[in-house]
């Protein structure tokens, strides 16, 4: 029986993947690598399918993702997910000042499928009300550093998230690309992500905002960039539109979606509870699969329309368990799919894909 793989396209118009570090660095005046495509193609033998794709220059073995969170905490999980053949790592979200940021527990709360949540039905969501890492910088910093010593042919993407303050977002993005990462994803869409601080999703809701600091990074940064999108707004086109004009060779969408996972009837507590208050945050899982199914749909016909130029990505994300929930992502327009909370965060395997 013949086997099913899936196959790079090629093309006259994409530069080669640099040998030395697979990874692109943009020269001004010049476009940015190629977007991948993929065919599928039949054989006769049981050779394993080729699944290699080039993103932005970035030379991949598979378009699976580990995505930014707890997977990508510290250096022993983002080797282990390495390890076990993920295609990339986007290591946890990073900023200048790791004192700023407090993470309390519990910070995870989730929702069963059964009659009145029951206990003992399936979890087909997460909240958590987690911040960005917490650890210092330069400990982050040295560790990229290690993996990209270690693995010079994998893919290691930082993710980074700054303040309002040009000379801080450009600070950062130094230090960070010092260390050796293959590219930078922005985090301009945790929900909860230090708002009174113009962090996180302050930034991906606010166009206007959006575009000046889209600004500040593109003019710095010398490696890809992907701007991540939240998916509480009206039209999620809007800022993935503003990013690829402003300079970012990719998107990323969807991070988590604003909830309140419920309220413990005994306790009279919102859930997930820490000293008897809560806060919303961010939903996940299974659950939003749909959502962002249609939040990637619209980002993916926008960037056909209006960038068919194949010079743009999209890195999809949501509520991916199996390999046919990637797969969907990838009939859809994806280049590549994020695995974050779930499966990633207790396995860190390729397996159920």
């Amino acid at each position: 029986m013949a086997s099913l793989g899936l196959k790079q396209l090629g093309g006259a118009h994409r530069p080669a993947a640099d040998p030395a570090g697979l990874r692109c660095r943009r020269r001004p005046g010049l476009s940015p690598p190629g977007r991948v495509g993929f065919r599928v193609l039949a054989s006769g033998d049981r050779a394993e399918p080729d699944l290699s794709v080039t993103v932005n220059g970035l030379h991949m073995p598979n378009p699976f993702v580990i995505g930014s969170g707890p997977p990508g905490t510290n250096y022993t999980v983002m080797k282990r997910a390495f390890d076990e053949g993920w295609g990339a790592v986007i290591a946890k979200t990073v900023s200048l000042e790791a004192d700023k940021v407090i993470n309390v527990t519990p910070r995870y709360a989730r929702l069963r499928a059964g009659v009145n949540g029951s206990a003992k039905g399936q979890i087909i969501g997460w909240e958590n009300i987690e911040l960005i890492s917490d650890r210092p910088l330069e400990t982050m910093l040295k560790e990229f550093k290690q993996l990209k010593e270690e693995y010079p042919d994998r893919i290691l993407i930082a993710s980074i998230m700054e303040e309002y303050n040009k000379a801080a977002w450009e600070e950062l993005i130094d230090r960070v690309e010092q260390s050796g990462v293959d590219a930078i994803e922005i985090n301009f869409s945790c929900p909860h992500g230090m708002p009174e601080r113009k962090m996180g999703a302050a930034v991906g809701q606010d166009c206007a905002l959006l575009e000046e600091v889209c600004g500040w990074i593109n003019a710095k940064a010398t490696i890809p960039v992907w701007a991540k999108m939240t998916p509480n707004i009206t039209d999620i086109t809007q800022p993935a539109r503003v990013a690829l004009n402003s300079g970012c060779e990719g998107v990323s969408a969807i991070n988590t979606i604003m909830s309140v996972m419920g309220i413990n009837l005994e306790t009279l507590r919102p859930e997930p509870c820490v000293e008897g208050y809560s806060t919303p945050g961010g939903y996940s899982s299974k659950a939003v699969h749909p959502i962002a199914l249609a939040k990637v749909m619209s980002i993916a016909k926008m960037m056909k329309s209006e960038f068919d130029d194949k010079d743009h990505t999209l890195s999809a994300i949501g509520g991916v368990e199996t390999g046919g929930d990637a797969a969907e992502f990838i009939l859809l327009g994806a280049d590549t799919v994020q695995v974050r909370q779930g499966i990633s965060y207790c396995y860190i395997s390729l397996e159920c894909l």
